[in-house]
């Protein structure tokens, strides 16, 4: 399987030879697929080709699925550290300041979804954990299953960054509610989860919003695809304010912190 690398993709942050040692490192943990070359100065990719089938996103909803998922992302974060940084944070800031600078109008959902990030980010602070490797994209089209095991592709995103936001990320991804949420997390730690760790994960899935909505913006202005992603920025941006305007969330702030 050769990976070409798509056109001015460095503009979203992505690094080829991050990806490339990202793969090799998930690789050596049996999730991601092995590498059999990469070629400079191009940044292409070869990896063998993963015999297997797609998991359909409802069939991940089942609690056998989500302990496979939750063994396998912490195969993947106790694994060896890999060059990059992904710190979503900093990632939301400076995709706004691309997108601008290509003439994009940035949606008025950034100042109120920022100021929530920046609440976030302090629960988090105050309650520092230690940056693992993560993947940072856990969409559906991601996952493999070999027969054997689940499988993970398409490590362009991966850094050292917060093990729960490739948690939130997952979540969210596949809609998760709080009682899969809770059979992730409990594969995940090999026990019952404490309230500050479940509230991180539910901090992490808005977080994991914001990054998305303004990755559609930032497309905006560099995509040649046929893709709406005013749109797709928009259906991102609602979701995520949605979901920080309820009690809930709130609650999860409190907890996150340790208090």
């Amino acid at each position: 399987m050769v990976r070409l690398a798509g056109n001015d993709t460095y503009v979203l942050g992505i690094s080829r030879e991050v990806e490339h040692a990202a793969t090799v490192t998930a690789a050596g943990v049996g999730v991601g697929p092995e590498v059999i070359a990469y070629l400079r100065p191009e940044g292409y990719l070869v990896t063998r080709f993963i015999e297997g089938n797609p998991i359909p996103e409802q069939e991940m909803r089942k609690p056998a699925r989500l302990r496979e998922v939750g063994a396998t992302l912490r195969r993947i974060h106790d694994g060896p550290a890999i060059p990059g940084l992904f710190v979503p944070f900093r990632i939301v800031e400076v995709y706004r300041a691309l997108a601008q600078s290509r003439g994009v109008t940035i949606p008025p959902e950034y100042d109120l979804a920022q100021s929530i990030a920046r609440r976030i980010e302090l629960a988090c602070l105050t309650a520092p954990l230690e940056l693992r490797p993560c993947h940072n994209d856990l969409l559906n089209a991601n996952f493999i299953d070999d027969g054997a095991r689940i499988r993970i592709v398409d490590w362009e995103y991966a850094g050292m960054g917060d093990p729960y936001f490739d948690l939130g990320n997952f979540s969210i991804n596949h809609e998760l509610d709080a009682e899969h949420d809770a059979i992730l997390l409990t594969a995940y730690l090999g026990e019952s989860p404490s309230p500050a760790l479940a509230s991180r994960l539910t901090l992490m899935r808005v977080l994991s919003d914001f990054r998305e909505a303004m990755w559609g913006v930032l497309q905006q202005g560099i995509s040649t695809l046929d893709v709406d992603f005013v749109a797709y920025a928009a259906d991102h941006f609602d979701r995520l304010l949605t979901v920080a305007g309820r009690h809930a969330f709130e609650r999860a702030l409190t907890e996150a912190a340790g208090n």
